[in-house]
């Protein structure tokens, strides 16, 4: 670690998520070196994570680099990491949206973005994959306003409402909305065939149906995480998935060197069920139902990387969430998505431009909260 005993840092939730934030220029340059000081300050690889800053769960061990800007229609850098806690993966392969959304309120209240008025726009620019996200954040007195009347499932309490802009995020990995060129692809896993349809807009993401998979659509993620016959079936459908977006050469490497992405997400028709802690979604109240997987495991809520691929596959006539999208929401600007903690809206707009569909609009929104600064000491090794 090349000496380095202690460095700066925040721990800031956005959305559904909570991650570490810390300045690109605390950082080593060297990417190995950077690496190791990443998993030090998280306390990884350890499945407890006891001797870092991780909090031992998939939607916790993220990390934001935040730096200045190296594009002229930027406001600022932002780099996104997933750091595991089983290995010693820092993986650098997609974003987090819900990370995201407390980038610009970061950047303003760091002087890195003056605010402006009561809604400051920071242009991000997302180095992993070369987009430009819009966040509008709500500012008073200079610095970014955290309280408000905003609510969003997943996360106690309300807060000032961000509108995150992610028009420009499709193609991030692969150039096109569309991978294959197809709407709805077929891949086969243990002698059966599925239906699927694979999108690139936030981050890779595989639609499958979830009677495709035996399920009902509605499972908790313990149910779907303690599914051992489930769980190795959607790893082999993802690792296919993965080969097919370019991510690796062989299915069977995919949990090795590409767990984060593609995510794997189960859709449903809208139906009634219970979430954690007593939360009761109702058919009515969402268009359609889905779970959805990465790093091999269960997301707790929604990604927002997720949701503007969901977005836009439910645009897409042909698609397999289309299928389940209620018919209403077909012509509605407005989706609602529903998930384990309850549901989250995003509006969404998809167009064929010459035979080649593009994704024209992708809005969603989350809150943000800076919950502390301050000096993280590393484990000398």
């Amino acid at each position: 670690m090349e000496g380095r005993k202690s460095l700066r840092c925040s721990i800031i939730r956005g959305g559904t998520s909570k991650g570490i934030f810390i300045r690109e220029n605390e950082l080593p340059p060297d990417p190995e070196q950077r690496d190791e000081v990443i998993r030090a300050v998280f306390g990884s690889p350890d499945i407890r994570q006891i001797d870092g800053l991780g909090g031992a769960d998939v939607l916790t061990s993220k990390l934001a680099v935040i730096g200045p800007p190296s594009r002229d229609d930027a406001d600022v850098d932002y780099t996104f990491a997933q750091v595991s806690f089983e290995t010693d993966k820092v993986d650098y392969s997609g974003n987090c949206g819900n990370i995201s959304s407390a980038v610009g309120p970061f950047a303003i209240d760091e002087g890195m973005v003056r605010a402006d008025g009561r809604v400051t726009a920071v242009r991000i620019h997302m180095k992993n994959t070369g987009k430009i996200l819009t966040a509008y954040v709500p500012t008073e007195g200079g610095k970014a306003r955290s309280a408000g009347d905003f609510r969003i499932d997943g996360v106690p309490g309300t807060g000032a409402k961000i509108r995150l802009d992610w028009s420009d995020a499709a193609g991030g990995l692969t150039g096109k909305l569309l991978p294959t060129g197809n709407a709805r692809d077929v891949i086969s896993a243990d002698g059966k065939s599925y239906e699927a349809t694979l999108i690139d807009a936030g981050n890779p993401v595989v639609f499958v149906k979830a009677d495709a998979l035996g399920m009902k659509g509605m499972e908790c993620p313990y149910e779907i995480e303690h599914n051992a016959s489930l769980m190795r079936t959607i790893e082999k459908i993802r690792g296919q998935a993965a080969v097919m977006f370019g991510l690796c050469g062989r299915p069977e490497e995919a949990a090795a060197k590409s767990p984060y992405n593609p995510f794997f997400a189960i859709v449903s028709e809208p139906q009634d069920y219970a979430g954690p802690g007593g939360v009761k979604v109702g058919r009515d109240e969402i268009d359609l139902t889905s779970r959805l997987l990465f790093m091999l495991k269960m997301h707790k809520a929604y990604p927002i990387t997720g949701t503007v691929a969901t977005g836009a596959a439910l645009r897409i006539p042909g698609s397999v969430v289309w299928d389940v999208l209620r018919e209403e929401a077909k012509t509605r600007t407005e989706v609602y998505i529903g998930h384990p903690s309850g549901r989250i809206p995003v509006e969404s707009e998809v167009t064929a431009d010459g035979g080649r569909i593009e994704l024209k609009k992708a809005c969603v929104y989350r809150t943000a909260r800076r919950i502390m600064d301050g000096i993280v000491y590393l484990l000398e090794r």
